[in-house]
């Protein structure tokens, strides 16, 4: 979703389709700053890919993420904890700092009472006008409305959400029905859920419902219960 953000892919796609060409200019990752809100297993996947791959510079943020801990991650991730120029690889910042200075935004923190709401019309007001803004974690770690509210303003380049507040989204949601790109309002690439939408992902689902057929039918206790 970052790519296919800073590149355009979705409109560019579509323009291309319905006999159109170019639509506007993308971004180059090179150089850029990444902000990872969640350095979990996930969050560091994704710093990895994009520090290794296109050479992003990294800040990161959690509520309780401390930079010896950021510092752990980098070497597991096959990074020195610290770079050539003497910076952090994984640098802890505030909250604030990370939205301030980030060119992309990539959240990654588990859905909780504590983490619901955490990222609010507060936090998107400081993000750079060219910043990208992408949620793959859970919807309602966002305030929707101020995240709707930013984007139809055009307060940043653009959104990726593979995640809503309601899924499936209605289908008179403003995320369907809104002409996003036009009118001054920040591009937005949507996804059905489809994070975990694997094949493998979902085979060993129902092998794993099939196995707990069988345990239930013989007495026996059950695995992979999901409360």
């Amino acid at each position: 979703m970052i790519l296919a953000a800073a590149r355009n892919i979705a409109q560019d796609d579509h323009e291309v389709k319905t006999g159109g060409w170019q639509t506007t200019s993308s971004i180059s990752l090179y150089g850029k700053t990444l902000g990872i809100v969640g350095l979990g297993r996930l969050g560091v996947a994704v710093a990895k890919i994009l520090h290794g791959a296109f050479g992003m510079r990294v800040v990161a943020w959690s509520p309780n993420l401390t930079q010896e801990t950021a510092d752990e991650k980098a070497t597991g991730a096959g990074f020195p904890a610290k770079g050539s120029n003497g910076e952090k690889t994984f640098k802890v910042v505030s909250k604030e700092e990370l939205f301030k200075t980030a060119d992309i935004v990539s959240v990654h923190i588990v859905l909780s009472d504590r983490s619901r709401g955490s990222i609010s019309a507060t936090d998107l007001a400081v993000m750079k006008p060219s910043a990208i803004f992408v949620n793959t974690s859970r919807g309602p770690l966002v305030v929707e409305e101020d995240l709707l509210a930013a984007l139809e303003k055009g307060q940043i380049r653009a959104a990726g959400l593979d995640v809503f507040e309601l899924e499936p989204l209605p289908l008179d949601s403003k995320w369907r029905t809104t002409q996003w790109g036009r009118d001054g309002r920040s591009q937005v690439l949507l996804t059905p859920h489809t994070g975990y939408v694997e094949q493998a992902t979902l085979e060993g689902w129902y092998e794993q419902q099939v196995e707990n057929l069988e345990r239930w039918a013989k007495g026996e206790e059950l695995a992979s219960i999901v409360s």
